[in-house]
């Protein structure tokens, strides 16, 4: 049996999928046929019901809970793992503090986005756009375009503010850019859960034996992976925006965990606030629930 799966191009993804994309794994007589896209892509792809299984931003998952469901198996959520709001070089002032009279500087205060502001995030249905409106709501004249093309047109002055992504989170000091809030941690603070950014999604049609199929073979993947983790670099490598083997190694693991391999109670929970937040914004329709497939 084929089925159409797409994946990010992510270091988490080609990680988590090493086993099944160089078919280390014996997959039982599912023939999966790959495709690796940004997130956005993936995103259009299931919408257009392109895909049979697809890595896709909760964000995106909620508006196709009518046709698909989420394996519990493939995730990515996690503490300290949610996107940055960034600005742009020389957006930031000095943050003057006082101390016994003296004054000094805490350091560079960046301020968030105006009405004015040229604000750029990575599809209109990525899980960083819906934490851009939950946390900072209309504020901005907001740009969806691809995640590689933010922290570049910020450097260039083509923008003003930039919600990055991926390896951006562990490069943009580097790069000169300022930060303004971490999402993920206002998320956590607000929340006490951890932030579900995307999920692997299967067509609800296929049904439940081949659903359930399917999600064993994923959770394998990712186990597998993790019990050869070094198998899967120059995959990893070859897809990433970022070569620099530390920076790789530092997005697997913030990204491959325990919810990775099962969601589990806890991330099931996380979920379920996200869908809640989003609704509440009018990002979804309160009647849009999440169907599970168990691995």
């Amino acid at each position: 049996m084929k089925i159409r799966i797409g994946i990010s191009t992510c270091p988490n993804d080609t990680f988590s999928f090493f086993p099944l994309l160089t078919r280390r794994l014996e997959t039982n007589g599912i023939d999966f046929e790959f495709c690796l896209l940004d997130v956005q892509e993936l995103n259009e792809r299931l919408h257009a019901g392109e895909l049979d299984v697809g890595k896709a931003s909760f964000h995106a998952a909620l508006k196709l809970s009518d046709r698909y469901g989420v394996f519990a198996a493939g995730a990515a959520l996690g503490f300290g793992n949610g996107p940055l709001l960034l600005a742009r070089p020389g957006m930031g002032e000095p943050d003057p503090i006082q101390d016994g009279g003296i004054k000094s500087l805490a350091g560079i205060h960046v301020p968030p986005p105006r009405k004015e502001s040229r604000v750029l995030c990575p599809g209109r249905d990525t899980t960083a756009y819906l934490l851009y409106r939950l946390f900072h709501g209309d504020v901005g004249r907001v740009q969806q375009v691809v995640f590689s093309e933010i922290a570049p047109a910020l450097l260039a002055g083509d923008a003003d503010y930039g919600v990055c992504i991926h390896e951006g989170r562990f490069t943009y000091q580097q790069q000169g850019l300022g930060l303004v809030e971490d999402l993920g941690q206002r998320w956590e603070r607000e929340t006490g859960a951890p932030l579900p950014l995307g999920g692997i999604l299967g067509r609800l049609d296929l049904g439940s034996e081949v659903l359930g199929r399917i999600s064993r073979l994923i959770q394998a993947s990712v186990r597998d992976a993790l019990a050869h983790r070094g198998l899967a670099l120059p995959m990893m490598q070859r897809h990433a925006q970022e070569y620099d083997e530390a920076v790789l190694w530092s997005h697997v693991d913030l990204y491959v965990n325990r919810w990775t391999e099962d969601l589990g109670d806890v991330g099931l929970a996380a979920l379920n606030e996200l869908r809640r937040r989003a609704a509440t914004v009018g990002l979804v329709s309160d009647a849009q629930r999440w169907t599970i497939i168990p691995a």
